[in-house]
């Protein structure tokens, strides 16, 4: 059996916890640069509200029924998320962390050695999260992961099951797979749901019930026949490493919206390497050297600006590398061959790709050695200053701000962010 661990409405649940008098009322959180609603309350979800919303044109809405409007606080959030996948893994065997918010346990062999039941097992966990974190999920049981998906989606839309759904006898399966439309199914996209519908096939019922050479021939291969097996019961999917810093990443993406166009070179140059600089120390986090550089920079569709809307350049490196210098280096490089004078610029981004385990790059004919030992200290420390004194605190020069300046040009806006309460000895909620 698996379950699936889902928190609800996460980052929302997320500043109720240090704020309770917003439990009842409607909430949202919005994304960087205060653009869109990635995050809702149950009750700014009855008044019609969805997700990716432009805040711009809900705000009238919002206004009108009094909903509390918080800006991203991604430093919350990860920590948050840390503390309630870390107690999963203490009480389930094995646990892939699938996303911030959601974790698959394996729960093979807990019956009848550990727990008498796994319903209650569930209720437990969900109980210990929330009396742990302030965290209210659900849990859903099953067989498959694609059925422990399904299982936990109806957890969450039907009130009267309590937060738990086990989906323990093939007449339970069979009646789960009834409520859940097509495109609602793990794995089933926008085309292939219009497709699928297109077939007369809507709900996961009449999917399951499909052949598996219908699935090999419409729906990806051999991926389609085993969404169609783990939908009948049969687990074709085992946990797969964890999105919680042991999954070495096959690119990494350091991106940000402005918080107001750019047109000034300078300023864009030191978006981008603060940018290469931040993916740099993602890259040595996980053990790895990069061995091709893109950057990209985008304009606004909705604005005087002709097109093309966006450009990027991609640079294969001489050598993979993950030193700071040389990244933000090639970056600059490569955001000279892209630059356009006159034109406001409102995104700009840096990708590492073609990534290997640092200290075994391919070399060059005349290289000795693809970083010094001195430099790969110089990173050590580097990296071990910032962890203890805070992230930015020491950084290269051209990521600093210029004489005069309070805040990065290219900063996002942030109107309503909370404090970092958790981890920013600052912003601790002092008990009087």
């Amino acid at each position: 059996m698996y379950a699936l661990v889902d928190a609800n409405n996460f980052y929302v649940s997320c500043e109720r916890v240090f704020q309770p008098r917003l439990d009842g009322r409607p909430v949202v959180v919005l994304s960087n640069n205060d653009g869109c609603l990635i995050s809702r309350s149950a009750e700014a979800k009855a008044l019609g509200l969805r997700m990716g919303d432009p805040y711009f044109q809900v705000k009238p809405l919002l206004e009108q029924h009094h909903v509390t409007v918080f800006s991203s606080n991604y430093a919350l959030y990860g920590d948050m998320s840390r503390r309630v996948m870390w107690y999963l893994g203490q009480v389930a065997p094995a646990v892939e962390v699938y996303s911030i918010d959601e974790a698959f346990l394996d729960l093979h062999g807990l019956v009848p050695f550990v727990v008498e039941s796994l319903d209650a097992y569930a209720r437990t966990v969900r109980a210990n999260v929330l009396a742990r974190t302030g965290i209210p999920t659900c849990v859903g049981i099953a067989p498959t992961k694609t059925l422990a998906k399904l299982a936990n989606r109806l957890a969450k839309k039907l009130p009267a099951l309590g937060g738990v759904l086990h989906l323990d006898s093939e007449d339970r399966r069979r009646w789960a797979l009834e409520q859940v439309a097509v495109q609602d199914v793990w794995g089933i996209g926008r085309q292939y749901a219009t497709k699928l519908h297109a077939a007369g096939i809507t709900t996961a019922a009449a999917l399951a019930g499909c052949t598996e050479a219908y699935a090999r021939r419409h729906l990806g291969g051999v991926v389609g026949a085993r969404l169609v097996r783990e939908l009948r019961g049969y687990p074709c999917l085992g946990l797969a490493p964890s999105e919680d810093g042991t999954l070495a990443r096959r690119s990494l993406c350091c991106s940000r919206t402005f918080g107001r166009p750019l047109s000034a070179f300078p300023d864009v140059t030191g978006a981008v390497s603060a940018f290469a600089s931040r993916a740099a120390e993602k890259l040595r986090r996980q053990g790895d050297a990069a061995h091709l550089l893109t950057v990209f920079l985008g304009k606004s569709r909705y604005g005087p600006e002709p097109p093309p809307y966006s450009c990027s350049t991609t640079l294969t490196l001489p050598v993979a590398t993950s030193d700071t210098v040389a990244l933000v280096r090639y970056a600059r490089a490569a955001l000279k061959k892209l630059w356009q004078a006159g034109h406001r610029y409102t995104n700009a981004g840096v990708v590492l790709d073609g990534l290997e385990p640092a200290g075994q790059a391919q070399l060059g004919l005349f290289e000795v050695a693809p970083v010094s030992e001195k430099r790969a200290r110089l990173m050590a420390e580097l990296d071990a200053l910032n962890r203890r004194f805070g992230k930015g605190t020491v950084r290269l020069a051209a990521t600093a701000l210029a004489p005069g300046q309070v805040v990065s040009p290219w900063e996002g806006q942030a109107q309503w962010r909370t404090p970092q309460y958790t981890t920013r000895l600052e912003d601790l909620l002092l008990v009087g």
